[in-house]
């Protein structure tokens, strides 16, 4: 069974980011897939920053996605890029760390006016580091995560666009690993 990793960069601990990173997971878990989520916030900063590769968590981070099949990279949008806080992470794989894996990148934003990020800035750091295939990516809006007394959720029409991403996502690990149920259009 391929293993899934969702890393999100968000500096925020109410991020709308894992929010949607982890709808995706969930979708992929009820579909067989084994899951993690790895928020690059929760690494201790004085580690990731000086690059302290050695160090217990920063190695088990990187550990993680060199054992993962299948990435999935959300950010929020800062100055019209991905976060300082992922650049930093990524900065610490392999120059080939993302060799033969599959990668869904996903960036939540305020505005559409930033949909190109995920093709003009974070696409190709993903190629750089050797991915074997980046999948379409999704641009989700901030407003489409609505949050209220009970679990954050997505509009329909954000999460019927997010899941056709999800789908095709999917599709591919399952040609590379043959692994995975087929997906639906039900949440």
């Amino acid at each position: 069974m391929p293993q899934l990793l969702a890393i999100t960069g968000s500096p925020s601990v109410n991020s709308r980011t894992a929010v949607v990173a982890d709808h995706v997971l969930r979708r992929l878990s009820h579909a067989g897939f084994t899951t993690a989520h790895l928020s690059v916030r929760e690494l201790p900063a004085a580690d990731l920053l000086s690059a302290r590769r050695g160090e217990p968590e920063i190695r088990r981070a990187v550990e993680a996605v060199a054992q993962a099949d299948g990435l999935i990279i959300a950010t929020p949008v800062y100055k019209a890029s991905y976060t300082g806080l992922l650049k930093a992470f990524l900065d610490l794989l392999p120059q080939d760390g993302l060799a033969g894996k599959t990668v869904l990148p996903l960036v939540t934003g305020g505005s559409l006016a930033h949909v190109l990020t995920i093709d003009y800035a974070l696409r190709p750091v993903l190629a750089a580091l050797g991915a074997r295939h980046v999948t379409a990516g999704r641009f989700v809006l901030d407003s489409s995560v609505e949050r209220g007394d009970g679990p954050d959720r997505l509009r329909p029409e954000a999460e019927l666009d997010l899941f056709q991403a999800v789908d095709e996502f999917a599709a591919s690990l399952r040609a590379v690993h043959g692994a995975g149920a087929a997906l639906t259009t039900a949440p």
